[in-house]
């Protein structure tokens, strides 16, 4: 599930917006080229994925009154994160597999909350991940209700995982945790039962 929604005060929303706009024409946006900068992608759900950054970045513009650098775009993430915004770079990563499995999401929050991440950047200098500026931009400029992790399929990119047994029942434990026991590195407790999980069912 969704967790740590923010939410902000319409107060905070104007003042954040007027602070802006009064900073903007003093700020250097760099080159701005009309598409989202990636010449070789041909896989068809990560050219809407490109469409929907190009769209995002017109309406942050209408919004902002001002013209912002295309980031670069690639497809190479791997394991559970949905997205990540490189702020020194102006770069976006998606992961391709997680794109494949949940593309709703992507278009209409993945993308959205990465490339609030370079906007703030723009906008605010070096700010807090999720904080008051970021959730400024998710709400006023996108109208989506900001939230830091995502609720996505990630059974794909989860690993292999090993069953153990605790006294409420079976718990999967990755292949990391599972090879820490086997090395005699750790043991692991449940949080309820405060059984110690083993790899055998003791019922």
């Amino acid at each position: 599930m969704f967790k740590n929604i923010f939410n902000l005060t319409q107060r905070a929303h104007q003042a954040l917006t007027q602070d802006v706009h009064e900073k903007g024409s003093s700020l250097s946006t760099g080159p701005c080229p009309h598409q989202t900068q990636n010449t070789t992608v041909s896989n068809p759900l990560q050219l809407q994925i490109l469409a929907k950054v190009e769209a995002d970045y017109l309406l942050a513009e209408q919004h902002f009154k001002r013209q912002f650098p295309r980031p670069s775009v690639d497809f190479s993430l791997r394991g559970k994160s949905a997205g990540t915004a490189h702020l020194q770079t102006n770069k976006l990563r998606f992961n391709p597999v997680l794109l494949a499995e949940n593309h709703d999401i992507f278009i209409n929050e993945v993308v959205p909350h990465e490339i609030s991440h370079l906007l703030c950047f723009h906008l605010f200098g070096k700010v807090k991940p999720h904080g008051k500026e970021w959730q400024s931009v998710m709400l006023t400029t996108f109208k989506i209700t900001p939230k830091t992790t995502h609720q996505l399929n990630t059974q794909s990119v989860s690993g292999q995982q090993f069953e153990y047994f605790c006294g409420c029942g079976s718990i999967n434990l990755t292949i990391r945790r599972h090879n820490r026991i086997v090395r005699g590195q750790t043991q692991y407790r449940c949080r309820h039962c405060q059984q110690t999980l083993t790899s055998f069912n003791p019922k």
